[in-house]
Order: structure tokens, then C-alpha cells, then sequence
């Protein structure tokens, strides 16, 4: 994994200007002159306003240059694709001698229980099987490692302030928000469990039942309007002890293990770390054109 993943924005100035204008400044921008000459004309307030605004409508002309330039080719446009091109060798570098396909992967797919299901380019994957008459579908983001990835560029900020050295997070720490969907082929209805894998292990938020499959499993905009409102159980957390350990073993039966648990995170960090050289490819090719 790399380290910190931001564009750098350019920074601005805010400057105050008496009439009550306010004028930005951004890198090789122009300071509006109104609050320059604000006071020099001696008709009184009148006079004043109309310097201001005679100002302000002549510099935004100045602001462009009379040369010719190509249509997009900005002057920052080769910088920005110079260090966009770094980024990518860094990332390659970083990743070393790694084969195309990682021995976890091929590993996880000789056991051929659970199938991948991944489109290039999306941030979710789905793990699929079936259990007996069960259809079962498992969905994570990798949006949740950019989201930590942030948290704990935050952290280290705040140890480097405090002299205290900061490290990577070891795969598998992060936690990542999985969706399991459990559906029959001779019923109707759905169940639901709303999980988190950490630490190789996957503790279970909330399980849900809908009497319609559909509203349960399907990803539209109708689908999910049905389900608001709807009861979706109670924390797992306030069951009986009991009925938490026997869906514990029910989970465990479908495979739903500490295996899995390690796989999710690893892929999850292989996935978003391809998907990051992809878009860092995509953006440079665009920026050359």
C-alpha cells in the first residue's frame, strides 16, 4: 500500500474589500483593485461605487493572456502528468515481484466454495454460493480501506506532532462492512446479516428478515425505498446468548469463517491498490491527450 493518497489543492486567499466585495486569490490569479482605489473619488459614495465596479470590469480582460495556446494544454498540464507518472512507478516499484493473480487468491479459488464475482472499475465485490437449497450472496467495498486509509493519515499527523512514530495498519486490522443475503429456492422471504470483518473474524451488527425476497436482495432505488421503514431487527448484541451462539454456528456451517474473514481483507486491499494504478492511468492518459 502506498502512503498518502490526496490531491493537493491549491490554496486561496480570501481578501476583503471595503465596498463589501470580496475578491480570491489562487495561484497566478489577479487581485481585484477595488479596494485600491476605494476612497479616491471625490463625488462622494456614488463616485466611490462606480470606481469599484469600472475596476472590477477591466480586470477580469487582463486576466487572459493574448498568446496563443493550444486547447488543452494548460501550463500545469505537463507538471501534473510528470507527477503522475512518479506516483505510478512508485506504486509499481512498491508492489515488486508480485504475480498477476497472488497465491491467496489462488488458494481461496481451488477451495471452490465461494465464487468471486468483481467488475473492473467498481468498488464492490460479491462472494457467491450455494448451501443445499440456499442461495447465498456475501457484498463488500473497498471504499471502507480509503476511508480508514484517511483515519489513519489523520493518526499519524497527530503522533508526528506528538513525537511519536506511526506504522501501516496490518492487513486484516480495518474493518470492512459485509452484507450477507440468504434466500431459498422453495421459499419465499429473505435474511439478511449485517456483518463487519476485522482482525480475521466477522462480528455480526444486525440480521434482517423481509417477506419478499425481492425488496431483501435487489440493489435499485426501489428496492431500497421499500426497505426504510421497515423493522429490521433487533442488535445482535441484545439477543440471548444462546440464539447468538447458534447463528454463530449457523454462520460457520455456510462457511462464513475466520478463512473468509482473512480473505475479504486481503482482497480488499489487493482490489483498491489495482483500482488505484487504474485511475492514476486513466487520469494521466486523459491529461496527455
Amino acid at each position: 500500500m502506498s502512503g498518502v493518497r490526496a490531491l493537493r489543492q491549491v490554496s486561496r486567499l480570501v481578501v476583503g474589500c471595503p465596498s463589501g466585495r470580496v475578491g480570491v486569490v489562487s495561484s497566478g490569479g489577479l487581485v481585484p483593485r477595488a479596494g485600491l482605489v476605494a476612497g479616491r473619488s471625490n463625488s462622494g459614495a456614488t463616485g466611490t461605487g462606480m470606481r469599484t465596479a469600472m475596476v472590477w470590469a477591466t480586470v477580469p480582460r487582463a486576466a487572459f493572456s493574448s498568446s496563443a495556446r493550444v486547447f488543452g494544454s494548460g501550463s500545469s498540464d505537463v507538471v501534473l502528468s510528470q507527477k503522475l507518472e512518479s506516483e505510478i512507478q512508485y506504486e509499481k516499484e512498491a508492489l515488486g515481484d508480485v504475480p498477476a493473480t497472488p497465491e491467496f487468491l489462488k488458494a481461496f479459488e481451488e477451495q471452490g466454495v465461494w465464487k468471486i464475482e468483481d467488475v473492473v472499475g467498481n468498488d464492490e465485490v460479491t462472494l457467491v454460493r450455494k448451501f443445499g437449497n440456499e442461495n447465498l450472496r456475501m457484498m463488500f467495498s473497498i471504499a471502507d480501506i480509503q476511508m480508514e486509509d484517511e483515519a489513519d493519515y489523520e493518526n499519524e499527523e497527530g503522533s508526528s506532532e506528538g513525537g511519536e512514530e506511526g506504522g501501516e495498519s496490518p492487513i486484516g486490522a480495518y474493518p470492512i462492512r459485509v452484507s450477507l443475503a440468504v434466500t431459498k429456492n422453495n421459499a419465499p422471504g429473505a435474511l439478511n446479516v449485517d456483518m463487519v470483518c476485522q482482525d480475521g473474524h466477522f462480528m455480526v451488527d444486525n440480521i434482517s428478515y423481509y417477506g419478499d425476497a425481492k425488496v431483501g436482495t435487489e440493489l435499485n432505488a426501489e428496492a431500497d425505498w421499500k426497505r426504510r421503514g421497515l423493522y429490521i431487527g433487533p442488535q445482535f448484541d441484545t439477543l440471548d446468548v444462546g440464539v447468538q451462539e447458534e447463528f454463530e454456528k449457523f454462520l460457520r456451517e455456510r462457511e462464513i469463517n475466520e478463512g473468509v474473514a482473512m480473505f475479504i481483507a486481503e482482497y480488499a486491499a489487493y482490489k483498491e491498490q489495482a483500482e488505484y494504478v487504474k485511475w492514476l492511468k486513466n487520469v494521466k492518459t486523459f491529461i496527455d491527450l
